[in-house]
């Protein structure tokens, strides 16, 4: 297992959720951190929040802009790892009516934006570090109706991670796939709807209670830090794939 001790990592959408948790254990394991995300002023309450500012700089840009990701990289330099937490509300209306711009900005948002933002790493990205996405248990367990969309781009990443394994190699391209997590963007999706669905399914997963972001983190820190671990997708979901 390879030390974070002294690494220069990037979390992108680190301002908050899973993100904010990543960059936490992070700091812990002794890295030096790069948060980034589009608002600044969400950005330096982040900032605040982990409470380490001389190992934490933040970065803001807008990552479905190919140019502010270019400037992204050409900016920070050579660095040891990436961990993207980025994402958006996916649409979820039933296919029958499915708002086809809406799809699109999702792809864009998610899929090729993680493509571009691999275009962009790999020139500055120290040689056997690593890459790390993430998907979701929607790909396991896609909502019906509505979860077509992002259960097909939520499945991509593992596949994506495949591919970009073996071309980068001996540079590490994983994946993390988690259940359902407190985060301000589920209370995005739920609204007041949120406190009975979690409820509800803490009282169906086999660990009895609904992930926080501090519950993932340790995913993404074992994906920098295993030098033996490539290709894969890590599930981190309290076995609510298995119900």
């Amino acid at each position: 297992m390879a030390t974070l001790m002294g690494r220069k990592i990037i979390v992108i959408g680190g301002n908050s959720g899973i993100g904010l948790g990543v960059a936490a254990a992070a700091l812990k394991s002794g890295a030096e951190v790069v948060i980034v995300s589009r608002s600044n002023e969400k950005l330096q309450t982040a900032k605040r929040t982990l409470a380490a500012d001389v190992r934490v700089s933040t970065f803001a840009a807008d990552m479905t802009q190919e140019a502010e990701i270019a400037r992204l990289f050409d900016e920070i330099g050579v660095f040891d790892h990436l961990v993207s937490t980025a994402g958006t509300p996916p649409p979820g209306d039933p296919i029958a009516r499915t708002d086809i711009d809406l799809v699109r900005s999702f792809i864009d948002n998610k899929l090729v934006g993680a493509v571009l933002v691999t275009k962009h790493a790999v020139r500055s990205l120290k040689r056997g570090g690593s890459l790390t996405f993430t998907s979701g248990i929607n790909k396991d367990k896609p909502p019906v109706p509505g979860g077509a969309v992002v259960s097909a781009v939520a499945g991509s990443f593992s596949y994506l991670a495949h591919a970009l394994s073996l071309e980068l190699a001996p540079t590490r391209v994983n994946v993390v796939s988690p259940g359902w997590v407190d985060t301000p963007m589920f209370e995005e999706l739920a609204g007041d709807a949120k406190s009975g669905f979690f409820e509800g399914m803490a009282a169906r997963l086999p660990v009895g209670r609904i992930a926080t972001p501090a519950d993932i983190a340790p995913a993404y820190i074992y994906a920098m830090e295993s030098d033996f671990t490539t290709g894969q997708t890590i599930h981190i979901d309290g076995g609510q794939s298995l119900i």
